[in-house]
């Protein structure tokens, strides 16, 4: 099933002639089978400088740029040059490293030169973070893989490829918006090009621990269930968790997979007040890696989440992948750790990371941290629910995100789109994905944030969109105050729903330059945005079947939408923090709040 989920669609795409394909030089690799946990390989970075040329028309697949310099045909001379041009940071965007990159969308080809001496008898694999959008990767002038989507992990087999000594790795990265893609033409974010995250180069034995799943048993929390995937047919593995001194053997069970069960009576349950990790070892006769994992349950009963079996209110933000302080996308355990450690201090006990996955070192933060997590892929507003194309997009991108953190206890939530409109096409495009994330992992919760209501009376809101029902959590996003009415529409707002489920609302705020004051009813000023909070904050604790909250959003973000100037110049000011990280009027608003519903107790209301 991965492989056939991972198969890459480009062909398919209408690109047929425009580069790649058009040389003689048709690609038809996909990626190797995702390797999960990387920081417990050994690994070879390929972070740092990578020299880059701008391909405007998408001519350098006919031009023969992964021969890296080599004349082709009757030519004995090439018109490019990949040694003497300039160098890009990886990982990284390319928009804020160049000025004159900032608004670039279309191919770039990157280049990098390393030494590397292949350990015999050894697989190699090179792998990337992400890649925004289209890349295509080739080594030492033959081609290993292409990938499609901006925000999740792929890897290539890279062994035959490489060579004793010197080695030239070439990546074409292509960010143009299409209509089919995942998101669409128009996400309301900045569409960062680039080799955004780690690159590097991955080692692992010829029979090696691809994937495994570890998850406490919903039916009994002193047991811990699972299975391992292994690359080639090794019978047997073993699994010990040696602060628990308990151990257990995986045999061979359904789908090529090693299942095991394990008996921990003295097991301390994840908590966002006490995030316990424990290492836990996998071993089979060739392979040996080690993970850092925590334990605990996620239901609902009614309108009700319960953790470990007991209710829980979602104290959230919403997070956008931009750092404080400088431009970019964000990236790195430091970024996670300034961005979360904002979240801690609203007293937050949960993040929505939207709108698509991020970078691995914010949920293994978020599982250090005890901050549970809303996860999403970027099924957003304009997508051609029709094209079966575009669902093939979805569900490897979905697949990939939950093959990459489904051992993370931090995530509770996978959430299979935002802000869609209703209709039959939606419904079921929706419903294949909410499918596929339960067939790879039944142990957490499937919700998407929703602005569509039934709105016929004035000053009521009924949640009832058709995609509800087939949810365990549904969110829903809304900005009275903003987008409608004033703040004091929320006094006399009614919610109700027609299903017995919980709801978080995953989206309410308004926009506000920090420094900018007024009056309470003077938009884009502080004292505005902090009157709205106090009113949304009053209406919130009305709702009766409210389980949590996500306001949109914790730092101001870069949005090419925005237009106003002064008060906009290209960002979302809806942060409670601005893009340096000065808190707002209503940044405090939400920390009472929070500490306040910290004090009422577990529920929270």
């Amino acid at each position: 099933m991965m492989k056939l989920i991972a198969r890459s669609l480009w062909a398919l795409t209408g690109f047929v002639c425009a580069g790649f394909m058009c040389g003689g030089d048709l690609f038809a690799q996909s990626p190797a089978p995702l390797i999960q946990n990387v920081a417990a390989r050994k690994t070879v970075s390929l972070n740092g400088d990578w020299h880059y040329l701008v391909d405007q028309d998408d001519e350098g697949g006919s031009r023969r740029y992964y021969l890296n310099g080599k004349p082709y045909g009757n030519r004995d001379f090439v018109e490019y040059g990949f040694n003497t041009a300039p160098t890009l940071r990886v990982p990284g965007d390319w928009n804020f490293q160049r000025p004159e990159l900032q608004y670039y969308e279309g191919t770039i080809w990157y280049q990098k030169t390393f030494a590397y001496h292949p350990p015999p008898g050894t697989h190699i694999f090179l792998y990337f973070g992400a890649a925004n959008y289209r890349a295509r990767v080739w080594l030492n002038e033959k081609p290993l893989c292409e990938h499609e989507g901006g925000f999740t992990p792929f890897n290539c087999e890279a062994t035959s490829a490489l060579q004793d000594g010197a080695n030239v790795v070439i990546v074409s990265v292509n960010d143009t918006r299409r209509r089919e893609d995942i998101p669409s033409l128009t996400p309301d974010w900045f569409n960062y090009g680039g080799l955004t995250r780690d690159a590097m180069l991955i080692e692992a034995p010829s029979d090696f621990i691809q994937q495994y799943s570890i998850q406490l048993d919903r039916a009994n929390p002193r047991r811990i269930d699972g299975w391992i995937r292994t690359s080639g047919s090794s019978p047997t593995a073993t699994i010990r968790i040696p602060e628990l001194k308990v151990s257990a053997n995986a045999t061979a069970g359904t789908e090529g997979l090693l299942r095991f069960s394990i008996d921990a009576p003295a097991l301390q349950l994840w908590t966002p007040e006490k995030p316990k990790l424990y290492k836990v070892e996998i071993g089979t006769a060739t392979d040996q890696i080690s993970d850092e994992v925590g334990f605990r349950t996620i239901e609902t009963r009614g309108t009700d989440i319960l953790l470990n079996g007991r209710p829980v209110f979602l104290r959230g933000i919403d997070i956008h992948e931009e750092p404080v302080g400088r431009s970019g996308r964000a990236h790195g355990e430091a970024d996670a750790l300034t961005l979360l450690g904002f979240a801690k201090e609203l007293g937050c006990n949960f993040v929505r990371l939207a709108h698509y996955p991020h970078d691995e070192s914010m949920v293994r933060t978020a599982d250090r941290l005890g901050l549970m997590v809303w996860s999403e892929v970027p099924v957003y507003q304009g997508v051609d629910f029709k094209n079966q194309q575009t669902l093939a997009r979805a569900t490897q991108q979905l697949t990939e995100m939950i093959t990459r953190d489904r051992n993370r206890a931090a995530i509770i939530l996978w959430s299979v789109s935002n802000e869609t409109p209703k209709g039959a096409d939606r419904d079921l495009f929706l419903q294949q994905l909410i499918k596929t994330a339960r067939t790879l992992d039944s142990s957490r919760l499937i919700t998407t944030a929703t602005n569509q209501t039934n709105s016929t009376e004035a000053h009521k809101k009924v949640f009832d969109d058709p995609i509800i029902p087939d949810l365990d959590v549904f969110g829903v996003n809304e900005y009275i105050g903003w987008y409608e009415g004033v703040p004091a529409d929320l006094d006399i707002t009614t919610w109700a729903t027609p299903y017995n489920k919980p709801m978080i609302v995953s989206e309410f705020g308004g926009e506000a330059k920090y420094g900018s004051h007024g009056s309470i009813s003077q938009r884009w000023t502080e004292e505005n945005q902090e009157e709205i909070y106090k009113h949304q904050i009053a209406a919130l604790r009305k709702i009766p079947f409210l389980r949590g909250t996500s306001p949109w959003i914790l730092k101001d973000f870069r949005s090419p939408h925005r237009n106003l100037p002064v008060l906009q110049d290209g960002y979302n000011r809806k942060g409670l923090i601005s893009e340096n990280g000065e808190r707002k009027k209503a940044f405090y608003v939400l920390q009472k709040f929070y500490r306040e519903l910290t004090a009422a107790g577990v529920r929270g209301r």
